[in-house]
């Protein structure tokens, strides 16, 4: 199966984590192709996904360095407070940027327009091939090359394929690496919302019994909501028509910023947790959700998988540069054992903040109450959280550090 080599690296999937990774390695200078399912025009379209993502500090650095934020940036609204709060409970926790002396605490970016922004400047690099409306059907390994059967029929040869294809990933499932996998019963109800006042750049989390419901501020007096309910109740919101599914987001949204108005399309996605038993195979590596899934009660998880592109970028140009080959497992070990362990210590963070806020359990009430109290009392503590929400702790690659590699 030994031959030319086609590419040095191949990327299967074109979303939030491929296509930065594919920008890193061509500016770098080596062969990339990127193989996605869909048109890429269908990434792009307003109609395709109304979600949107919180960028955290670090990301942003990442996405700076890579000339992607030059885009972005005028459609990007500041996050400089965050306020956490527990159903009506009157104890609550109160983030400000000013307490960590930065611009901002995030920023809110639309997903399509990430995905342009990302998509242009792939353009502009003349050694990145984009593959679009192909899948990976097959991943043959041997001692020197990866063989990468296309669903066209073509096969093309790499160092190193890549799986950042989401989280029902063809690239684990062919290199046959388990995972394990565990659902909330919950759907992630999303979508935007026009209102009446200023948010005034604040970001909203109310824990309510069927789940967290987060209020993001996006540019003008317009607010993402992801509303975690119950997966028998989110089917029947979901089929509501637009006048009762906004009753009944108002009642959980509160009247703090005036009347309502949908904006767009309101969408509905399972939550659950699955993690990778590893996340290398034969001349593979897996970023991002095609390596773990995590709950979005913390918003962390295209952050995680973002560092998961900026450690893997730095191990792999590392390699190049050297001669050495980025597909050995020698390599690929140093990008499990960086990234790994920060990712577990994620997905168990949201699991156990999630089952412990989504419930009515009097004396687990009682002690988030006064879990919350405590955090509002404890500056040093609240410092500590916030920058662990925006990336800053722990090894950090080059990238989120906001140097070139």
């Amino acid at each position: 199966m030994n031959g030319k080599l086609s590419h040095e690296i191949v990327i299967a999937g074109a979303g939030l984590a491929g296509m930065p990774l594919a920008s890193v390695l061509g500016q770098a200078g080596f062969s990339v192709a990127l193989v996605e399912a869909k048109p890429l025009s269908q990434l792009i379209s307003s109609k395709f996904d109304g979600r949107t993502t919180a960028v955290a500090m670090s990301s942003k650095r990442m996405l700076e360095v890579l000339g992607i934020w030059d885009t972005v940036d005028v459609y990007a609204q500041p996050i400089l407070d965050i306020r956490v709060a527990d159903g009506g409970s009157p104890f609550f926790v109160h983030y400000t940027h000013q307490d960590v002396d930065s611009e901002a605490l995030g920023w809110i970016v639309e997903n399509r327009l990430l995905r342009a922004a990302m998509l242009e400047q792939l353009k502009k690099l003349p050694n990145v091939q984009l593959l679009e409306e192909l899948e990976v059907s097959d991943v043959i390994p041997d001692r020197i090359l990866c063989n990468v059967e296309l669903s066209d029929g073509r096969i093309l040869k790499t160092r190193l394929l890549v799986g950042a294809d989401g989280r029902k990933s063809a690239t684990r499932r062919l290199s046959g690496i388990q995972t394990k996998e565990w659902s909330y019963n919950q759907h992630a109800i999303v979508c935007t919302v026009r209102h009446e006042l200023p948010h005034r750049s604040i970001a909203h989390e109310h824990f309510l019994p069927s789940g967290p419901f987060a209020i993001l501020p996006m540019l003008e007096n317009r607010s993402s909501i992801v509303w975690t309910e119950l997966s028998s109740l989110a089917s029947h919101m979901m089929q509501l028509d637009s006048a009762n599914f906004l009753a009944e987001l108002q009642k959980r949204f509160g009247q703090f910023l005036g009347p309502l108005e949908l904006e767009g399309p309101r969408g509905s996605y399972p939550l659950g947790s699955m993690t990778a038993s590893s996340y290398i195979g034969p001349r593979v590596a897996l970023v991002a959700e095609a390596a773990h899934t995590i709950h979005p009660i913390a918003g962390q998880g295209i952050n995680i998988g973002w560092r998961d592109v900026a450690a893997l970028s730095e191990v792999v140009v590392n390699s190049l540069r050297l001669g050495l080959d980025p597909g050995a497992e020698r390599i690929l070990q140093k990008y499990q054992q960086w990234r790994r362990p920060d990712n577990i210590s994620m997905t168990i963070t949201t699991d156990i903040l999630n089952r412990l806020f989504s419930n009515g359990v009097p004396p687990l009430v009682a002690a988030r109450n006064l879990g919350l109290g405590l955090v509002q009392r404890l500056p040093g503590v609240k410092k500590i959280l916030m920058r662990h929400a925006m990336g800053e702790l722990g090894k950090l690659p080059r990238l989120i550090q906001g140097f070139e590699i």
